[in-house]
């Protein structure tokens, strides 16, 4: 794709790196397209049941949209990183961000539209808008009030107050806190968990969850997902599993 975001697809395991760490992985203008081109490839194939997001080096997952592009924007939906974050929450398949160091500004709102966040020790993160003059973007306050409650969103947003490894962990930002040398090891055990089951129901849970935690869930497509999963040979092929006691390959059918 390019040097700076970098798409590797391994059979069902698909990761986009951020490959820019001397700017500690910042995403400008030309990043965001490619980042999006990304998505759009990984959605496309079919064979791809987990995405995992990732940064290059060992100091900064990413430290959000590039500053110096905003004074060249009339506002902030006109960066395309809303648009960019939206895409990466929509996207079918689990998504893991795999934090192998800091999180600062648009860069938070990136790793919590993932479904999941492994973080590792020494990482802090903050986000910086009311220090700059700016006011972050709808969607992005959305996401911190669902998964993290207002009271964490406004000590994040209100006070621009800066959190620790283990108060992310505290406050439910992350789901697993390791030591840096261990990230790799444990991405793949939650890779390989998460490639262990069935995709259809994981895609149609995955949306409902989405959907419920802001009060619009969709019943009929719920029920039209469950009614698929009825009807596929996945379903066929766990249940055989099942009653033969070994592990089941689903197909995504």
């Amino acid at each position: 794709m390019s040097d700076t975001i970098k798409l590797a697809i391994d059979g069902p395991h698909a990761t986009i790196t951020l490959n820019n760490p001397a700017k500690h992985n910042r995403l400008g203008p030309a990043e965001l397209t490619r980042f999006k081109a990304g998505l759009d490839e990984v959605d496309a194939n079919q064979d791809v049941r987990l995405l995992v997001i990732t940064g290059a080096g060992d100091r900064t997952f990413c430290a959000g949209f590039d500053i110096g592009s905003i004074a060249d924007r009339p506002d902030a939906s006109g960066t395309g990183f809303e648009s960019l974050v939206d895409r990466v929450e929509a996207m079918r398949m689990p998504t893991l961000a795999a934090l192998n160091g800091g999180v600062f500004g648009g860069a938070s709102d990136l790793a919590l539209a993932c479904d999941f966040r492994l973080g590792v020790r020494g990482m802090r993160l903050f986000v910086p808008p009311a220090r700059l003059g700016l006011h972050y973007y709808p969607n992005g306050l959305r996401r911190f009030v669902e998964r993290l409650g207002p009271g964490t969103a406004k000590r994040m947003f209100l006070l621009a107050e800066e959190f620790t490894d283990e108060e992310l962990l505290r406050v439910g930002y992350l789901d697993w806190l390791v030591a840096p040398a261990e990230l790799a090891a444990r991405r793949e055990e939650i890779a390989q968990q998460a490639l262990s089951l069935a995709p259809l129901p994981l895609a149609g849970m995955k949306r409902a969850i989405n959907q419920i935690a802001r009060g619009a869930l969709d019943e009929k497509l719920t029920k039209d997902a469950i009614a698929a999963c009825f009807r596929s040979e996945d379903l066929k092929e766990g249940l055989a599993a099942y009653g033969e006691k070994r592990q089941p390959k689903f197909r995504g059918r």
